[in-house]
């Protein structure tokens, strides 16, 4: 009995023989239960459809977007039969590409041209002579850009040329999506899968859709609880600390994340652009997605103005050309200024509010205005996720911020976390700005944090203070020999701000530091700025 194969009884159910001392009714009995428990036990399982063979998504992202697409795209992917992963490139080492036969970047580029930081290192493994032949591998890139930008998507046209270079044959040509092209992405997607495996990417299961809960393309209709000038008096900028309440949306967020705000335009430019176009604002036009629309309320909402910035359209100009050469109105995304733990249902921006003259007309920045002047106490938002701007997870290291200007706001939002997780934590901050009198951000709340011990040090660069200008990467090569030891005590270095400029500075003096201190050579300087970032001890939140 059991599992044993007895002649002439079922080889995968048990039944009770013959020769057993049981009557024909207490067989049928026992025998119809074993059937019963054993039903559908011992048949062969089905064939697993055969694998695809492998196919890597490595991703360079700098805000989680071009991340958050590989990761979809490789889930995708494996729907369709393929062993797919995602990794980010500063995971992956060149050396490794010959083995990986088939591979997609999808990569965003940041500041003007320039590789997301954790794609740097990989770019140089590849860029120099060193970097492995490609031969007999096969790749395709989706580059994700902004074409307001003039590199509009450098990194990923870099990467698409210097893997040709190398040997490695394109699945499909490159793609470049500007910030409205998400579904040219998709597209690009759906051609590498169709020209890997056109029968598997036919047949595959339509991907589930799932209720979405606030997002991007479902946004929060969240109160504006405050909304208060921070610079004094004189000060040649505006900036404004606004608080959001988030009750009854289920919106969680970390500090490090950003807050993706959806404005509208300003209704006084809308009518500047109509009038100069000789237009009611009552015509139809047709929407990206295919609906109809009246046109002012297009412009308001819909669309992106800039290109009538410099000129307003002629007279004459009908409301299918006025809206034909624009793309549409994007959201902004703001480091988000607050910790949860300091504010529980609330979120917090530090915002500089951009308002200026272009030929003798007054111009306002979209998003920023959005919030000073036309919130009218609701603001539509949603959380955009930044996994690789974070604290250490060992609440004992020390922490370094360089963030002047607006580029504190992260820095309030680690500090108040650092005072409800790490007492006694050691925090050194790098604050700059043009005038202390007017432009010392949250004076009053970073001399509380000194006072209770959560900030240990803090270093400011007011630049118009004295008639030699002065920044925060001056103010940290004057600290060097201080902050060479924060950093051999395992400390993070985090930097948020101007991509363009600063950022760029205080990486220069971040190395200049590292190689003096140390006693290193540029070379070996640049290795340990590299161990830093491949370790996550080297941050950056830029724009």
């Amino acid at each position: 009995m059991g599992g044993a194969e007895i002649p002439g009884v079922n080889p995968v159910c048990p039944q009770i023989p013959e020769s057993a001392p049981f009557s024909q009714a207490q067989r049928q009995w026992i025998n119809g239960y074993l059937a019963g428990l054993f039903s559908g036990q011992g048949q062969p399982a089905p064939a697993a459809a055969p694998s695809l063979g492998p196919l890597l998504f490595l991703w360079g992202s700098q805000t989680g977007g071009a991340e958050s697409l590989a990761r979809k795209f490789a889930k995708q992917a494996a729907t369709r039969g393929f062993d797919a992963k995602a990794l980010g490139l500063d995971a992956a080492k060149p050396a490794d590409l010959p083995g990986a036969s088939r591979f997609c970047i999808v990569t965003s580029t940041y500041g003007d041209g320039d590789m997301p930081d954790n794609a740097q290192g990989f770019w140089d493994g590849i860029a120099n002579g060193s970097a492995p032949q490609l031969a007999g591998t096969s790749y395709s890139v989706l580059s994700l850009g902004d074409s307001n930008y003039t590199k509009f998507c450098e990194a990923g046209k870099r990467f698409d040329s210097r893997l040709a270079e190398l040997g490695s044959t394109r699945i499909v040509e490159r793609v470049d999506c500007d910030v409205d092209e998400e579904t040219k992405g998709h597209a690009w997607f759906a051609k590498v899968m169709e020209t890997l495996a056109p029968d598997a990417s036919s047949a595959a299961p339509a991907e589930e859709e799932k209720p979405e809960g606030y997002g991007k393309s479902n946004p929060f209709p969240a109160v504006l609880k405050t909304n208060r000038v921070l610079t004094g008096e004189g000060s040649a900028k505006e900036t404004r600390h606004f608080e959001i309440v988030l009750d009854g949306s289920g919106i969680e967020y970390e500090v490090g994340d950003a807050l993706g705000v959806v404005p509208t335009n300003c209704p006084d430019f809308v009518d500047e652009i109509l009038d100069a176009a000789a237009l009611e604002g009552t015509e139809t036009v047709t929407l990206k997605d295919g609906s109809n629309s009246p046109l002012r309320d297009a412009l308001v909402s819909k669309y992106d103005l800039s290109p009538y910035l410099s000129a307003l359209p002629a007279a004459g100009t009908s409301a299918e050309d006025l809206v034909a050469k624009l793309r549409s109105l994007q959201h902004r995304l703001y480091s988000i200024s607050s910790s949860p733990k300091a504010h529980p249902g609330e979120v917090h921006l530090t915002v500089g509010i951009v308002r200026y003259e272009l030929e003798g007309r007054s111009r306002k920045g979209v998003c920023s205005t959005f919030l000073a002047d036309r919130a009218d106490g609701t603001v539509p938002v949603f959380i955009h996720k930044s996994p690789g701007f974070r604290l250490p997870t060992d609440t004992g290291k020390p922490v370094i911020m360089v963030g002047p200007g607006t580029g504190i706001a992260p820095f309030r939002a680690f500090l108040e976390e650092r005072r409800a997780t790490a007492p006694g934590s050691r925090n050194w901050l790098f604050f700059g700005d043009q005038h202390e009198a007017t432009d010392f951000l949250y004076i009053d709340e970073l001399a509380d944090m000194i006072a209770d011990g959560t900030l240990t040090r803090l270093d400011t660069a007011f630049s118009r203070d004295q008639a030699e200008k002065i920044y925060v990467q001056n103010r940290m090569l004057q600290k060097a020999a201080e902050l060479w030891k924060w950093l051999e005590d395992g400390a993070s270095f985090y930097v948020c701000g101007d991509a363009k400029r600063m950022a760029k500075d205080v990486d220069a003096a971040l190395h200049d530091v590292i190689r003096i201190e140390g006693r290193m050579s540029e070379e070996d300087a640049a290795a340990y700025v590299a161990r830093l970032k491949s370790e996550k001890r080297y941050q950056r939140d830029v724009y």
